[in-house]
């Protein structure tokens, strides 16, 4: 794994240059802004995500776009330090991960900023690998190479989760879909809305993904794993 320090530190951090969208300016009011997205229902949202990973104590995990870090300490309540289990969260975005450490952070709750898709870990270190709503944030060939770099990190066997933006299913879901791509100027939205996640999975080595939950008629969580 990275050998850089782990620990809650005050110091700046500098993001990372990616061609992803990085929300280093929403980082201050992420934790207010992130449950109005969700409709007020995060809390079930997360769950779910953390139901179907289902980590054993002493799993080892990486969160992909961890944003300010809330998946990643729930999942660490799952786990036993003293086991080997631990969680760690990347972000590109450095202000994301200062509120993280800030907040969140613990000797088995670590937080990186780095580009999901250029992980500096190494092959098979991690048991599992989870992404909320990281996906509608970067371009198309950056999906698949940080697809790719989570095959490459995972365990065999591992577990691939990922909850983000989909085909529509609902009237709703397909408004709020389209207004975002257009309002916010996101093309990167317009691959998730056509349904490119799945085959994306698959073509980094993945058996093809199931779909084991759908939010507000334009979330869907896929779930799979890194072959034996």
């Amino acid at each position: 794994m990275s050998t850089r320090s782990h620990g809650v530190q005050d110091m700046t951090i500098p993001s990372i240059p990616t061609r992803g969208r990085t929300l280093d300016y929403a980082a201050p009011v992420y934790d207010f802004l992130e449950p109005l997205f969700l409709l007020m229902k995060q809390a079930e949202y997360d769950l779910t995500l953390i139901n179907v990973l289902d980590p054993r104590p002493s799993d080892t995990i990486l969160d992909l776009g961890c944003g300010t870090g809330v998946l990643c300490r729930m999942i660490a309540e799952r786990l036993q330090p003293e086991l080997g289990g631990s969680v760690t969260g990347i972000d590109a975005a450095g202000k994301m991960i200062e509120v993280a450490r800030k907040k969140r952070g613990a000797p088995h709750c670590r937080f990186e900023a780095m580009a999901a898709e250029h992980l500096l870990f190494d092959d098979e270190t991690f048991d599992a690998v989870v992404s909320s709503l990281f996906f509608h944030h970067v371009p198309l060939d950056l999906k698949k190479l940080s697809l790719q770099e989570a095959f490459r990190t995972l365990k065999p066997g591992g577990k691939l989760i990922v909850a983000d933006m989909h085909k529509p299913t609902t009237f709703m879901g397909w408004l709020v879909s389209h207004v975002s791509r257009w309002f916010f100027m996101q093309p990167q939205i317009g691959e998730n809305i056509r349904g490119v996640l799945p085959d994306l999975m698959v073509e980094a080595g993945f058996p093809p993904p199931r779909t084991v939950a759908q939010y507000f008629g334009y979330i869907t969580v896929f779930a799979t794993s890194k072959p034996q």
